[in-house]
């Protein structure tokens, strides 16, 4: 796969170093010796958010069936004050690889990191700027960019919606990325689809404070929908969930679009999602594993970025939608992923990582 050699050729520092101690060539991986010990700590949405979290741990638990000799193993942060425990608890127990996940945990991820330089950590959706933190980060303004050409193909108010669960860059891409490509739609079409919920221009929009709380998801596109939105967008892990249970109790009031992992095949709400926004996340994080555990010298610059050149984002195939979905649409939107990819179009973020 191309993202498999897009990570190889980035490089990764996950290298064989453990907790203070010299780092080893080899780690014995595959030699039955010592098991390679990668370790997972979430963000607050937990190991079950159907989102980023779910898919971190999809890409270990996967990095261990290619790999016998790989252990897996997360712990749960319920709060951000976890994030600097859980880390060093790691630390202390002599895990191989650690895994930060979410750009919430840069900070603590950093401070730990520059405390145990010998010690060889990744993160998802940040870069703390650290040798021997390996971030993985994904432009999904380029395929959140298709996803709003969509949507406004295929509203019928002429109004879409996206919300936020905090204003942070791993958030925020998506939310411009959406808005560009609803105004792309627009100037090639000759029309005025209405984006509710965020301004690209001022960077303000609507959030629900939280990654976890279905509650707050709900209220947030409840509101957008009574100002007459058919389609939202939420980037808000499992607080999303909210939204799609209201959709699919709404018989067919509105649809949404899901982020980060395919929503048909992590969420019980298939019907209303007229597509994923997809971040390869568990191919960046298997990919990481299995070379730090060969014992591979991996460089934590440039890191790994996903795109949709690499396949490290795209689009979900339209499931129970796809007959719903215009071919003329459907190659619209195709060829904007060429173009993309191409440089033809080019999809800009503030929120967007360095490559």
């Amino acid at each position: 796969m191309r993202i498999a050699s897009a990570v190889v050729a980035g490089g990764l520092v996950l290298g064989a170093a453990a907790c203070g101690e010299a780092p080893k060539d080899d780690n014995n991986a595959g030699t039955g010796g010592k098991k390679y010990q990668a370790c997972m700590v979430t963000d607050v949405g937990g190991i079950d958010d159907k989102s980023f979290n779910t898919s971190a741990w999809k890409g270990l638990e996967e990095a261990k069936k290619e790999n016998d000799n790989i252990e897996t193993k997360y712990v749960a942060s319920k709060a951000e004050a976890d994030y600097e425990v859980n880390l060093t608890g790691y630390v202390n127990q002599k895990c191989d690889f650690i895994l930060a996940v979410g750009g919430l945990m840069s900070d603590a991820t950093k401070k730990i990191a520059e405390a145990n330089p010998n010690q060889q950590f990744g993160i998802v959706d940040a870069n703390p700027g650290v040798a021997n933190v390996y971030p993985m980060q994904f432009d999904t303004a380029q395929a959140a960019f298709q996803a709003g050409y969509l949507a406004a193909g295929m509203t019928k108010s002429g109004k879409v919606g996206t919300y936020g669960g905090l204003p942070i860059p791993p958030v925020t891409i998506f939310m411009d990325g959406f808005a560009d490509g609803v105004a792309y739609y627009n100037k090639a079409k000759g029309k005025n689809v209405q984006v509710l919920g965020w301004d690209k221009a001022t960077q303000k929009g609507s959030f629900s404070n939280s990654f976890d709380k279905q509650d707050e998801g709900k209220k947030v596109s409840d509101a957008l929908v009574a100002q007459g939105a058919d389609i939202v967008m939420p980037v808000a892990g499992g607080a999303g969930l909210g939204t799609t249970g209201a959709a699919k109790a709404s018989g067919g009031k509105y649809s949404v679009i899901w982020v980060d992992v395919d929503g048909c095949e992590s969420t019980p709400d298939c019907p209303v999602l007229l597509t994923t926004v997809v971040k390869n996340i568990p191919d960046a994080v298997k990919e990481a594993v299995l070379k730090a555990a060969g014992g591979e010298k991996l460089q934590a610059q440039p890191g790994f970025v996903g795109t949709l050149a690499n396949n490290g984002v795209s689009i979900a195939p339209y499931h129970e939608f796809d007959s719903k979905v215009p071919a003329d649409l459907k190659a619209e939107v195709e060829k904007i992923k060429a173009d993309i990819a191409a440089g033809t179009i080019t999809v800009t973020s503030k929120a967007q990582p360095t490559k």
